[in-house]
């Protein structure tokens, strides 16, 4: 849907350092009909499609870095020109980004932030009326006595302060998954089914109280191995989600809840897994008709589980992925400023921009509209499959 905030120049949206980054990902061709796989080496595009068919196959290879540095493949222009096509929703451009994973499954943890646990057992006991959410908040941290992120999950410690809630009739199922020994995991989305930079991200019709949520995404191969990172945009549902645990998928699944993009850096010798580790994410709201906006962050340093740790719970003899998945870290921004009545807190209006960055990923943008509203999701796996059949790709 057509936006009318003006944005940023088209490098402010890629990595700082865009000559020394290896990104991977997918674009829209029109003169195939179909999506490709793309390598950006030096901010030149590149369709390497003949040799990977999707960016799972490329995900897996043994000599990813190598790879994806060597491979030859036809030049689609300077990135500069996808990412100023997708700010303008330039939907008759002959090549148009996409979201840069494909047949990967889209998992997200959640309360893995002390702050992001607190408002999680708001909602709960707010039953998803923003209207009670600042008096908990108050209650709640008056109560809890203790700096949650200076607990580590499973602890001893944990376990004694998860004793004192259970006695003091407080403890939560956000508590549980937030300190206690197993992670919250659960799946964002469909494979295929993420929106990518520039698109528009959707909110479920019915609901009023819902924020963007700021993430650094994991691109993880089908051994379970974290090769790359990604910007993401976890479109959350307050007011749905509070009501019951069991409303999670109608919060989280619906169409375009879920961005990622622009690309995914690959880990090399100077993007790492520490690199994520110490990621500062900012994120920026701004509305289209009120001229409201938000600064917030996210500081992965004051994650409570280790990336490689949330990867290890998601996968292993339990449970495999064999096209391998894309993994949400979870987020410490929790908007509490109010946008209209007093005390009543943030929620998103139809039109709103949000910016997620950081230096080492560049920028994902998207604009906040309706799921019933927004471009249907029709580009499934066997549209793929059949796509990339009738182009002679599949061996």
């Amino acid at each position: 849907m057509k936006n009318t905030l003006k944005h940023a120049p088209a490098l402010a949206h890629l990595p700082a350092d865009l000559p020394d980054a290896l990104l991977v990902g997918r674009v829209w061709r029109n003169d195939v009909n179909g999506p490709s796989v793309v390598v950006v080496r030096k901010g030149e595009v590149f369709d390497i499609t003949a040799h990977v068919p999707t960016v799972s196959d490329l995900l897996d290879r043994d000599d990813v870095v190598a790879f994806a540095h060597a491979a030859q493949g036809e030049s689609l222009g300077r990135v500069e020109e996808l990412i100023e096509a997708a700010l303008g929703g330039d939907q008759d451009a002959p090549v148009r980004l996409l979201a840069p994973n494909d047949l990967q499954a889209i998992k997200a943890c959640g309360v893995t932030f002390a702050v992001s646990l607190l408002e999680r057992v708001i909602e709960e006991q707010a039953g998803g009326n923003p209207a009670k959410a600042d008096e908990l908040r108050k209650s709640l941290l008056k109560d809890i006595g203790a700096d949650l992120s200076a607990i580590k999950p499973g602890s001893p410690e944990a376990e004694k302060l998860k004793q004192q809630f259970i006695a003091r009739g407080a403890w939560s199922q956000y508590m549980e998954v937030g300190i206690g020994p197993y992670a919250e995991v659960f799946s964002k989305s469909q494979p295929m089914s993420a929106v990518g930079f520039g698109a528009d991200v959707g909110l479920h019709p019915e609901s009023k109280w819902n924020n963007p949520e700021p993430e650094v995404v994991l691109a993880v191969n089908s051994r379970a191995q974290a090769v790359g990172a990604s910007l993401g945009n976890d479109v959350n549902l307050r007011d749905i989600e509070g009501r019951s645990a069991l409303l999670l998928g109608k919060a989280k699944d619906n169409n375009a809840s879920c961005g990622i993009g622009p690309f995914i850096r690959l880990f090399d010798e100077r993007f790492t897994i520490d690199t994520v580790r110490n990621a500062e994410l900012r994120l920026v709201i701004e509305g289209a008709e009120d001229g409201f906006r938000l600064d917030g962050e996210s500081r992965m340093r004051e994650i409570s589980r280790d990336p490689l740790d949330l990867v290890a719970q998601t996968s292993g003899a339990h449970h495999q992925y064999p096209d391998g998945f894309m993994l949400f870290l979870g987020t410490m921004f929790s908007p509490i400023k109010d946008r209209g009545a007093p005390g009543a807190g943030f929620t998103h209006k139809l039109g709103d921009r949000v910016s997620i960055s950081s230096p080492s990923l560049g920028m994902l943008v998207n604009h906040v509209y309706r799921s019933d509203a927004v471009a249907p999701w029709t580009f499934g796996v066997r549209a793929l499959y059949r796509n990339l059949a009738q182009r002679g790709l599949l061996n």
